[in-house]
């Protein structure tokens, strides 16, 4: 997916810049880039971090850096920020989010004499042609209210220039985007949790569609946030750090009513309660406390060398990942019967080989109990996950499984009551060889979460745009 930050201060902001953008490191593994603005111009640094922490990356740049504004960002997939010299004054820009038109919207831009620079053979960057589109307006805010109307996806934005900063929120709010303030100094956001180290306090969540204006006088509001929100509900579930909140809301505290309502549904004999680390952990915990069951850790995961299994393309790199981040404690293990919270199930291939060990190592019973229902559409508005195909997602090849051919829209198999539903759930309860499996219901889930159903997308469950 990717996280942005960025920063406004009466002094060198460098050092805020880089931590508050080392704080979103989370939400991407591909790239890592900073820009500052200061009296000789505009500084950048882009590094690959693939290999190797974001922060490790940059303890030498960051020497040669110095200026009062600044952005930074971790990216899943394309090199950012990007300086830009056009119509409306040299700036630097970061987005996060997806375009599914890019094709159609480069087409339009190289047939009015635009050009591009390569990215990975032909493929365009898609930083670089919002920044086209853009430039394209009579004024930065006309040229971003412009990009993200023609957008089909979704679009958050930072942009850089001489005078400040522009922050501007995907028109739904599918991603969140949060200024904060200390003395001398605002900042701007994805992931709260960059906020309290750095001495920031909230001052704003942006609205879908705002478009801020942010210089040492304060925050102006160019563009008022719209009344639609779609904000992603993975981001609590899954994506967002503890710490973090989205729409005043806290990512563990939610995940801990996930749990909750997890057990509320359950009524399960079991010796332990376990999170499968580490987004599980707080469900987990919320399952425990709700049951009274004592909570346990049968796997522990080495962290300071892998990165999120999740994210590489290969499936047998992400295999290895998986298998060697996570380490089980047998004495915890065998003879007993194990529960096991989850965030989600994405593809499965990974949970099977963990569940297998468990066995291995002496287990009577394995269940699992997702913190939300099965993901059966592949997410069309942001890159939380690089899959080359819908079929890779549980749901969808447990259905292809059941009745031997993909469905274009698998609307029927989305309802916990049918027999459909049913049957779907126990073909991936056989594939990961579980003892039981149940998910989490989407009303239970909306419930955890605290907004209204119409405020957050859950398109991936239940395929309502």
């Amino acid at each position: 997916m990717g996280g942005l930050f960025g920063v406004i201060s009466d002094t060198d902001c460098v050092e805020d810049v880089f931590y508050g953008t080392d704080y979103h490191s989370h939400l991407g593994t591909k790239r890592g880039g900073l820009a500052v603005k200061n009296s000789g111009g505009f500084q950048r640094f882009i590094k690959d971090i693939t290999t190797s922490q974001f922060r490790s990356k940059f303890d030498k740049d960051i020497k040669k850096m110095h200026g009062n504004k600044g952005i930074g960002i971790i990216s899943d997939y394309e090199d950012q920020p990007l300086i830009i010299s056009s119509r409306l004054g040299v700036f630097a820009i970061a987005t996060v989010g997806k375009i599914n038109n890019i094709d159609e919207l480069a087409k339009e831009a190289l047939n009015n004499g635009t050009h591009f620079s390569e990215m990975l053979g032909s493929e365009i960057n898609p930083t670089e042609l919002v920044a086209t589109i853009i430039s394209q307006g009579s004024t930065f805010e006309e040229g971003i209210q412009k990009a993200q109307k023609m957008i089909d996806g979704s679009c958050t934005l930072l942009l850089l220039t001489k005078d400040g900063i522009y922050a501007a929120r995907d028109l739904l709010g599918r991603t969140p985007l949060i200024i904060g303030k200390k003395p001398g100094s605002f900042a701007v956001a994805m992931e709260t949790c960059s906020f309290p180290n750095l001495g920031y306090e909230i001052v704003k969540y942006m609205g879908p569609g705002e478009v801020t204006f942010i210089d040492q006088q304060g925050i102006e509001e160019l563009v008022a946030p719209g009344d639609e929100m779609q904000i992603c509900s993975f981001l609590w579930v899954y994506y967002g750090y503890p710490a973090s909140n989205y729409e005043g809301i806290n990512v563990e505290d939610v995940r801990y009513r996930c749990g909750a309502f997890l057990r509320k549904e359950d009524d399960l004999d079991i010796d332990l309660v376990a999170g499968i680390p580490d987004s599980g952990t707080a469900h987990g915990l919320g399952y425990a406390n709700e049951s009274k069951i004592p909570y346990g850790r049968p796997f522990v995961k080495y962290t300071p060398t892998w990165p999120r299994s999740f994210m590489p393309q290969e499936q047998s790199i992400r295999d290895k990942v998986a298998e060697m981040k996570l380490i089980p404690i047998k004495e915890l293990i065998t003879n007993k019967r194990l529960l096991f919270c989850e965030d989600s199930i994405v593809r499965g291939t990974q949970l099977r080989k963990q569940i297998e060990r468990l066995f291995e190592s002496g287990a009577k019973e394995v269940h699992m109990r997702p913190a939300c229902p099965p993901l059966v559409y592949g997410c069309k508005f942001l890159n939380f996950s690089r899959s080359r195909s819908e079929l890779d997602l549980a749901g969808r090849w447990a259905i292809k499984d059941l009745i031997g051919r993909d469905l274009e829209n698998p609307a029927e198999y989305t309802d916990p009551e049918s027999d459909n539903y049913k049957a779907m759930v126990d073909v991936i309860r056989e594939k990961l060889h579980l003892t039981t499996l149940k998910y989490q219901k989407l009303e239970n889930l909306v419930k955890a979460i605290g907004l209204p159903k119409e405020k957050l997308c859950t398109y991936c469950f239940d395929g309502v745009e």
